[in-house]
């Protein structure tokens, strides 16, 4: 083999091994590269997620804190608008009370309530007060129960009597400004209610 040829042969295995050795670099740079690749995007992919799930996770709190403030101030509002409602309620009912004082049946309930007084204290004193506007009752009422110490309230209670025992420290309240208190302390809305507006029984 003369020089020449040997110089071809030594040039073409060095060009073929050098072929050899760049395609196997670029075969091991191009893996490392998809692979790197793939993390990246597989790491992407998970901060994407997680970011996902904390604004999830925000806006589910922004909604239950903002739900919050809506029915505090939904429940705020029904209680104003009840309590508006009970006043004028009230005011009605007391107007009913006023009315009803001028009518016979309330010189009836007067001596009734009376009677069950004196009848409780047996034979203890008992004193008998009525309201300021039931003045004109007193002699009429005084006729039916003569035993009884009627007299008439330096301060109005609304109607109705107030009775007191003194040998035995009690009082009778049978006013109605202290029946109205209570009913009005007790009186609740009944908010239960079914299609229809029935309430539930």
């Amino acid at each position: 083999m003369t020089t020449d040829e040997k110089l071809k042969h030594f040039l073409d295995t060095c060009m073929e091994d050098a072929r050899t050795r760049s395609s196997r670099m670029l075969d091991e740079y191009m893996s490392a590269l998809e692979k790197n690749l793939e993390e990246h995007k597989a790491d992407a992919k998970r901060r994407a997620e997680m970011q996902v799930r904390q604004e999830t996770e925000n806006i589910e709190r922004e909604i239950n804190k903002n739900l919050s403030i809506e029915q505090i101030d939904l429940k705020r509002m029904i209680g104003q608008k009840q309590e508006e409602l009970k006043d004028k309620l009230f005011v009605e009912l007391k107007d009913m009370l006023e009315h009803f004082m001028g009518t016979r049946e309330y010189l009836l309930l007067l001596e009734r309530q009376i009677e069950k007084a004196v009848t409780f204290a047996g034979k203890d004193e008992i004193i008998i007060y009525l309201d300021p506007v039931d003045e004109d009752k007193i002699r009429r009422l005084a006729l039916h129960h003569g035993n009884a110490d009627l007299r008439i309230s330096e301060y109005s209670f609304n109607g109705g009597c107030r009775a007191v025992i003194p040998s035995r420290h009690i009082l009778i309240d049978n006013s109605f400004q202290t029946r109205l208190e209570e009913a009005r302390e007790n009186f609740h809305f009944d908010l239960s209610l079914t299609e229809g507006g029935r309430t539930n029984d």
